[in-house]
């Protein structure tokens, strides 16, 4: 398999001394709209990245100073930050909530200081009181407590948490056309499975553990066309619709390489691992449009798939997405065959 090295250049020109900026026109960041949630998902590819150079580990102290302003003492979460440095919503628990417990879990485990990872399992603790009644926002906190559970097995508030994540997801439609818990696709669906599989992994319920691997199963065979992926679009689909469909996302493609590459490590099944190969091929190229969405010049990620290319802006969500599949393209290479 080829993978390269995930580059970091243009998340690094994409932060600044406050966080990590949302958008890019081209590769040129855009100040005027300001930061949000991306940042929990810079702490986690910044955490994932096993010898992280002293620029990495400096932005990871910025990412959770970040996160640490953005919580608020009921747990919740602000989202946007303008360049005024002020926010400009009230804090809750939708998605920006379970990414920043997905960041804070990450780090907790994983983070390239000790300082960084006994605050970042403060901060989790405290925000595992709260709760969602938004499927996402939960898988995303549920991937937070799964690691936080490699780490501290007794986790109470991470144990919690899977078991709530997995009730406010539900459970998969008996149709076997259709076995996924919402009446349509929309956005990395793969972390709802994820999700799914870890809550019965680690709470040691072999059937929430099945239904997860089901959705997967079913979600990777949907998104797979002529041996390469064709993901789900921007705009989401359902039943019936026609493939492929553009303007397909690249967090959709993460989502799918993290939850095949769990998949694997859970049932100890390497077949999972062919869909990681797959993933990391749709960033080089292998793709509906035949064309890459890694921008080796900048180390970039571009914005999405089109049907006749790509969209050339490339933002902090995208190049995240190719750091992170790029990421488990090369623990896949680095594992004993």
């Amino acid at each position: 398999m080829t993978c390269p090295a995930a580059p970091f250049q243009h998340l690094l020109r994409m932060t600044d001394e406050v966080g990590l900026l949302e958008h890019a026109k081209g590769i040129v960041p855009r100040y005027e709209h300001g930061y949000c949630d991306d940042v929990a998902r810079g702490l986690v590819v910044v955490c994932r990245e096993p010898s992280p150079s002293a620029e990495l580990v400096t932005i990871a102290h910025r990412y959770l100073s970040f996160l640490a302003q953005a919580q608020a003492s009921d747990s919740g979460f602000h989202n946007r930050l303008g360049t005024d440095r002020r926010w400009h919503d009230q804090p809750g628990t939708d998605d920006c909530w379970g990414r920043a417990m997905w960041g804070l879990g990450t780090a907790a485990l994983r983070g390239p200081a000790a300082e960084i990872r006994s605050e970042s399992l403060a901060r989790f603790g405290q925000g595992s009181s709260a709760r969602s009644p938004w499927p996402h926002a939960m898988a995303f906190a549920a991937l937070g407590a799964a690691e936080v559970l490699d780490g501290w097995p007794d986790h109470a508030g991470a144990r919690r948490l899977l078991a709530s994540a997995s009730a406010v997801i539900g459970e998969p439609s008996a149709d076997r056309a259709w076995p996924w818990p919402q009446p349509r696709l929309s956005y990395a669906n793969g972390a709802i499975a994820e999700a799914v599989i870890v809550a019965g992994w680690k709470l040691a319920d072999d059937k929430v553990l099945r239904d997860g691997l089901r959705m997967l199963e079913w979600l990777l065979a949907g998104e797979t066309r002529n041996g390469h992926l064709s993901v789900v679009p921007a705009g989401g689909w359902g039943p019936g619709e026609p493939r492929p469909a553009f303007d397909q996302q690249p967090i959709e493609v993460a989502a799918l390489a993290d939850a095949c590459a769990r998949a694997a490590t859970v049932t100890g099944d390497s077949s999972w691992l062919a869909a990681v190969e797959m993933c990391v091929a749709w960033f080089l190229g292998d793709n509906d449009a035949g064309v890459a969405l890694l921008d080796e010049q900048t180390g970039g990620g571009c914005d999405g798939l089109r049907p006749a290319g790509r969209n050339g802006n490339q933002g902090a969500e995208s190049t995240m997405a190719m750091i992170s599949v790029l990421q488990q393209g090369h623990r896949l290479i680095a594992a004993p065959q």
